[in-house]
């Protein structure tokens, strides 16, 4: 799979509406996995969503999630550029600019879920995340 650059938005406790919502508008396939599914299944937001995705037919991609419990949701600023893929040496040379002069949020690492995923905000405040697939 090529890399490939969208948005990834945040929501605050409707991430399931809010993306069933966009797959009726522009159609395709929602992949949905929820907190629970990662983690404790009787943890009270079991339920809300992790990671969804919308792959549509016209090439369009578009992410979101709950805002996980303890970080602050603030509306307009609730958008992140993700670039996902599987290009290990590409999304990490990409990643390792990106932070450069910047924050590292979430280090590039081996996750739960079994990809290699890592966060930041570069010099500029705009928050990445790179996830890089099969690592």
């Amino acid at each position: 799979m090529a890399s490939r650059l969208n948005p990834y938005i945040s929501f605050a406790g409707n991430a399931r509406e809010a993306m069933e919502y966009y797959e009726s508008v522009f159609g395709g396939t929602l992949r949905l996995n929820t907190f629970g599914e990662y983690g404790a299944a009787d943890a009270p937001e079991a339920q809300k969503i992790m990671h969804a995705q919308l792959e549509t037919a016209s090439g369009y991609t578009l992410m979101g999630a709950d805002t996980p419990p303890g970080m602050p949701h603030n509306p307009g600023d609730n958008i992140t550029v993700s670039l996902s893929g599987d290009d290990a040496d590409e999304l990490r040379g990409y990643f390792e600019k990106l932070s450069n002069g910047g924050n590292v949020t979430v280090p590039l690492e081996k996750q739960m879920w079994g990809d290699e995923f890592g966060a930041c905000q570069d010099r500029f405040g705009i928050s990445w995340m790179v996830n890089i697939s099969g690592t």
